[in-house]
């Protein structure tokens, strides 16, 4: 019953968000966040301990201002999700900006697949909607939603968009290495793994645990591997590509470690530099006392 109402209320807020004035339906959703923060629920309680890791010396008063911020930059994703099928080509294309996607785009000219590994920031169904919108095949992977439907809906949300979306299961990383093998563009949020398999890395000084697909996947298929930092902009959004290099170590277990650990390095630095659009309102680091 609870996972009916939860689709329900998110096919409501899809239908009624996207026929709004565009003005109305972001000043409705700044204020959602407002209220969010006025009520501190858990889901806020952990962005704000997961804020003050990423920023440490800030004051008490300079934090919640970033928490309030963050949640903001949260409910304007949401907002775009809403919105976005709405959206013509040409503003989809003019609302990007870029750095160094030449690291992308160079080896997909060259028929080569590339994997990309991004945060929770900003907003990557924008950025994905994008690099299709340019004849760019996207694959990536989708965490199975309860209830069922609501998955359902997301998957042709972002199918309309241009992107083949696996569902993360145990065939997901068959597919992505047949996909790899077929000169795709592999696009993976890789920010946190708290299964048995995540990698332990440093991240802001503490152990967090990341998913050692990206890097699995390019070391096995010889891709180049990219990592990606999507922020907001006053014009739309700022795609940030960094190359990833391979380490090298004796064991491929040492190997896939030490990448994953430059992964979450330059991770660190994208959301270090924009922290407002690391929409991670969940547990990351593993680190007990703190989510005490």
């Amino acid at each position: 019953m609870v996972e009916h109402i939860s689709y329900l209320a998110y096919l409501a807020g899809w239908k009624i968000v996207g026929i709004l004035p565009e003005k109305i339906a972001y000043r409705l959703f700044q204020r959602l966040a407002v209220a969010m923060y006025r009520r501190n629920g858990k889901s806020v309680q952990r962005l704000r301990t997961n804020l003050a890791i990423v920023k440490p010396d800030l004051s008490n008063l300079d934090l919640e201002l970033l928490v309030l911020s963050g949640l903001q930059s949260y409910l304007r994703y949401w907002c775009d999700t809403f919105r976005i099928h709405h959206w013509s080509p040409e503003r989809i294309e003019a609302t990007v900006s870029l750095s160094n996607d030449h690291l992308l785009r160079e080896p997909m000219a060259q028929g080569k697949g590339v994997v990309i590994a991004l945060p929770h920031s900003g907003n990557w169904d924008h950025a994905g909607a994008y690099f299709c919108q340019q004849g760019i095949p996207l694959v990536t992977v989708a965490e199975i939603l309860k209830p069922e439907k609501l998955f359902k809906k997301f998957l042709v949300y972002r199918e309309e968009m241009g992107f083949e979306v696996l569902g993360l299961d145990s065939r997901a990383f068959v597919t992505l290495l047949r996909r790899a093998r077929e000169k795709r563009l592999i696009a993976l949020v890789a920010d946190r793994d708290l299964s048995d398999s995540g990698i332990p890395v440093n991240f802001f000084g503490h152990t967090a645990k990341m998913p050692a697909g990206p890097a699995v996947l390019a070391i096995k298929e010889g891709l180049p591997l990219v990592a990606a930092h999507v922020s907001y902009s006053d014009m739309g959004i700022h795609i940030d590509f960094t190359q990833i290099e391979i380490a090298s170590a004796d064991s491929e277990e040492e190997t896939v470690a030490l990448t994953v650990q430059r992964i979450a390095d330059a991770f660190a630095r994208g959301i270090a530099q924009s922290p407002q659009d690391w929409h991670m309102l969940q547990r990351i680091w593993i680190d007990r006392e703190l989510y005490a």
